[in-house]
């Protein structure tokens, strides 16, 4: 399982060599609840919904598995690499379908037995994994009752990932890495960043779009970001508008609340035309 980038970065004009023109994508949107055989069901079904309407690569959100009524229920749903009913559920989809499948977000074992790592796996169409990324930057926030501190039960990840799906340069990252610039420009030149995110609804009215649109308008690149979104059986209230944007900031597809699907199809063309239009991956001197 890749844990880097597995091939060469293309120039900027010229986004992943010469592989497929177009390529059909998907984010699945959940309300995730505090039962991990309700989710997978719910996941199930969101991917196969996605399938029917021509995906080949599918992506989940953040905490697809589990949205606890504790923030330590997580680190006793962890499991070891390669190990695992989460773990065996995302193979068999990608297997079932023939799909890519980013399976958004799931609790891995970390250094200590009191936390996990938020891990971000793919698999290929044969239900194989090919790439794992560990959430890197852990989310705080805090404002009168509402308060967050990802630390105290996760481990946070060091190192960057992109990989390659059907010859498109894919980059990875989850939720709270959206607000750190300097993340996105590690995984440049990518076609796609993927976001699986569970952004709460305070911070997400505010900044959710605007720092999406940021991240594809400045990398020139597709951005999808499977979310979650609703009341969670938890009492947590999620953001949703999961989204497709395109390499120009625009939004492609977006859907704000409840569980369902935004399907899209990537442009190698639209890439291309925007970075010829206004070469600033070309123009990059830090």
């Amino acid at each position: 399982m890749s844990a880097a980038s597995p091939s060469p970065a293309p120039a900027p004009n010229d986004p992943a060599g010469a592989s497929s023109p177009t390529l059909a994508v998907a984010a699945v949107q959940m309300v995730s609840a505090t039962s991990p055989a309700a989710n997978q069901a719910a996941a199930a079904a969101g991917i196969a919904r996605a399938v029917a309407g021509g995906a080949r690569v599918v992506a989940l959100p953040e905490y697809f598995c589990l949205l606890g009524r504790r923030d330590t229920d997580k680190v006793g749903l962890r499991e070891a690499e390669g190990e695992g009913p989460l773990q065996a559920f995302l193979a068999d989809q990608a297997r079932i379908h023939g799909i890519w499948l980013i399976g958004g977000t799931l609790p891995l074992v970390a250094s200590r037995p009191s936390r996990v790592r938020n891990t971000c796996l793919v698999f290929d169409p044969d239900g194989q994994p090919v790439a794992r990324y560990d959430k890197i930057h852990l989310f705080g926030f805090q404002r009168g009752a509402e308060r967050f501190d990802e630390s105290a039960t996760i481990e946070a990840g060091r190192t960057p990932v992109v990989v390659d799906i059907a010859g498109w340069r894919i980059g990875l990252s989850v939720c709270y890495d959206l607000r750190f610039p300097e993340l996105y420009r590690a995984l440049a030149p990518c076609d796609l960043i993927v976001v699986p995110s569970a952004f709460t609804h305070t911070t997400g009215q505010a900044h959710w779009e605007v720092l999406l649109r940021a991240r594809a308008i400045e990398n020139q690149c597709y951005v999808l970001a499977p979310a979650q979104g609703g009341l969670h059986e938890n009492g947590r209230r999620t953001w949703g508008h999961s989204m497709l944007i395109d390499p120009w900031g625009d939004i492609v597809e977006v859907l704000p609340e409840g569980e369902g699907i935004v399907l899209g199809t990537l442009s190698r063309q639209r890439i291309v035309e925007v970075r010829a239009s206004l070469p600033a991956l070309a123009h990059r001197i830090m």
